[in-house]
């Protein structure tokens, strides 16, 4: 049978800018300073793997993925450049390997987060990166969310052969070796504390100034997941992964780096799946699916949403499900559904006062109060009030409600409430209260590291442009290009020359 073209490592090919020769050079090089100076690449090996689709034999894929993540500037995996990994079993797996089979969860984890450590600059995203199809992701991870673990097969002891296997293509891709050693409560006591102190920065600061300190933390609990651990411990160690992950990912989409973001929220599905928590899985992809209504993806984000709730199972609380639906919402509102967003926020609202709070949340729904509910509520109606400007006061009445009820700590919250308000009072023809709470915006939005603050800040900006002749929101204007970033010189930076997101608005 005839060997297709790969077009994945084609494409990475050319955005790299080297030649066949170079390239095969270049491994030959990397492999030899990563201990195999037997390798012997040639142009016209590099040749077939690219116009035939032939896959190079290890460490060769490893070593690629190394050279592409460091000349690219983002994280590289095998699959990205088309080489499906294969299971125990020798079966190839579903999309870019999703799936992972159990037993390699936590060394793709390790994989990845190494190689994000290695890149060593943040806010830098190669040309080229793309974000995989919501309904791509809901195919391929479907029935594997909907069945319970295999816990025979994964968390094997260092001196089993798979652990000894994942540990060598650490070695090969150029990471430090993690030495699997067991670890108690205690460590993972302060584990679960560390989440809790990221968790809050993050809310306050925004994903900018601690993201490489989590994606740190997560790549050495990678490595204690290699140990089999008592369950009860390991499906702890899971947990912390998983919340690491989904902040990780959050953090990354925070600051624009959004292929990044998603593989953190897949990343960290497949973790509290192996830990045994599908709530968890499910929040973790309703994260991926409020990053595509952001980026003007809507119809994606509902994908994703039916697979969060339905894989979830019955063990999500009310509360939970209640944060589901306004995600769902939120996408209808960004495709002018009005209809179906009032349906599903009323919903909402129904289930989370039915949580009558005899269950304790989990860590990861506390930020999620009712602050958060009428915040979610008033983005849904501030979006949708670009396609039915009536519903602008209904905006302003729930992210009035969110600020008076937000916490000390939530200052991105709050930011993203005023810009909220305002932006449903210049739709509601209220120039002069949208100029009050848009300053207000403007007081602290310089003290954050969020670029999605920005990005509402600049839809807010485009909203002034019928009140240009109003002298105080002729100065807002001038005070709001003053405080925005300049746009970086090719047009993807945050200044006000930048793309639009059309109301796409995530908080």
């Amino acid at each position: 049978m005839d060997r297709q073209p790969n077009t994945r490592l084609a494409d990475l090919f050319g955005l790299a800018g080297w030649s066949k020769g170079e390239l095969a050079r270049l491994v030959n090089r990397q492999a030899a300073a990563m201990g195999h100076p037997q390798l012997a690449t040639d142009t016209s090996r590099v040749r077939r793997w690219i116009d035939m689709g032939e896959t190079p034999r290890d460490p060769v894929p490893k070593v690629l993925a190394s050279l592409f993540t460091e000349r690219l500037g983002r994280v590289v995996t095998i699959e990205d450049l088309g080489f499906a990994r294969t299971g125990r079993a020798g079966k190839r797996q579903a999309m870019d390997g999703l799936p992972w089979a159990p037993e390699r969860t936590a060394a793709v984890l390790t994989e990845f987060t190494g190689m994000d450590l290695m890149l060593n600059r943040r806010g830098l995203v190669g040309a080229g990166a793309a974000l995989a199809a919501g309904s791509a992701l809901t195919g391929a991870m479907y029935d594997w969310l909907h069945t319970e673990p295999d816990r025979t097969v994964h968390s094997l002891r260092p001196d089993d052969q798979f652990a000894a296997d994942s540990f060598d293509e650490l070695d090969q891709i150029g990471l430090d070796r993690y030495e699997a050693a067991p670890v108690g409560s205690q460590e993972i006591d302060a584990l679960e504390r560390s989440v809790e102190v990221f968790r809050a920065w993050d809310a306050a600061r925004g994903g900018g100034l601690q993201r490489k300190a989590v994606v740190g933390q997560l790549n050495e609990v990678g490595g204690m997941l290699a140990y089999r651990h008592p369950d009860h411990l390991q499906r702890r160690l899971w947990g912390v992964a998983a919340n690491l992950a989904v902040l990780a990912g959050w953090m990354s989409h925070d600051v624009g780096l959004e292929p990044t973001a998603q593989k953190y929220f897949v990343i960290a599905a497949h973790a509290a799946r192996e830990g045994g928590d599908r709530p968890r899985a499910g929040e973790a992809l309703s994260r991926a699916a409020r990053q595509m209504v952001h980026l003007g993806r809507p119809d994606e984000a509902l994908d994703l949403m039916k697979l969060a709730k339905s894989g979830s199972g019955e063990a999500a609380l009310p509360r939970t499900r209640a944060m589901f639906h306004t995600i769902e919402a939120w996408a209808q509102a960004s495709m002018g559904r009005g209809q179906a967003t009032r349906r599903t926020l009323g919903e909402a609202e129904e289930l989370f006062v039915s949580d009558k709070g005899d269950v304790p949340p989990p860590s990861w729904m506390q930020l999620f109060n009712e602050a958060d509910m009428h915040g979610m509520e008033g983005l849904v109606y501030r979006t949708l009030a670009e396609h039915d400007p009536s519903v602008a006061p209904i905006a302003e009445q729930h992210a009035k409600k969110a600020l008076a009820l937000r916490e000390d700590g939530r200052q991105r919250s709050q930011i993203f409430d005023h810009i909220s308000i305002a932006s449903a009072c210049f739709i509601a023809d209220d120039p002069e209260q949208a100029d009050r709470y848009a300053r207000l915006a403007l007081l602290s939005i310089g003290e954050n590291s969020s670029h999605r603050t920005w990005d509402r800040l600049r839809e807010m900006y485009r909203l002034t442009g019928q009140y240009a002749n109003y002298a105080k929101i002729q100065d807002l204007r001038e005070e709001i290009q003053q405080v925005l970033p300049k746009a970086k010189a090719k047009g993807r930076g945050p200044g006000l020359s930048g793309p639009g997101l059309g109301g796409n608005l995530s908080v």
